[in-house]
């Protein structure tokens, strides 16, 4: 198993919680990314102070680019950004079978298993 991806999946069954950054409060798609790369090394800033909608993509994708490597192609361990609608962005990290993301409507981190029912804006590596 990749190490992004095992360190994804030992985050599932985390509370969600919009702005959470530690396991132990609760994690949103952000807190999901930044934990699991944390886990593997990583110690760049983390956004913080936005809103659940209305995000802009080029903004996001600016911080990811700033921080990760983008790639073409995503592989197991990868962060994910997803346009879930209008104005809305959400962040995951791919595995072998599916995303490992914080799911608002379930309130927990989850492996969603299969292809994401959402269009992919982008893909970044963490260059271990």
């Amino acid at each position: 198993m990749p190490v992004g991806e095992a360190a994804a999946r030992a985050l599932i069954g985390a509370r969600f919680r919009l702005h959470g950054r530690a396991v132990a409060g609760g994690l949103d798609c952000v807190g999901v990314v930044a934990a699991a790369l944390r886990a593997d090394g990583f110690e760049g800033a983390v956004p913080s102070g936005y809103a659940l909608r209305g995000g802009r993509s080029e903004r996001v994708a600016a911080l990811l680019d700033a921080a990760l490597t983008r790639v073409p192609v995503a592989r197991a361990g990868d962060v994910l950004l997803f346009a879930v609608g209008a104005g809305q962005l959400h962040l995951a990290i791919k595995t072998t079978g599916g995303i490992v993301h914080a799911d608002a409507a379930l309130r927990r981190v989850v492996e969603r298993p299969g292809a994401p029912p959402w269009p992919v804006i982008g893909v970044w590596r963490f260059d271990r």
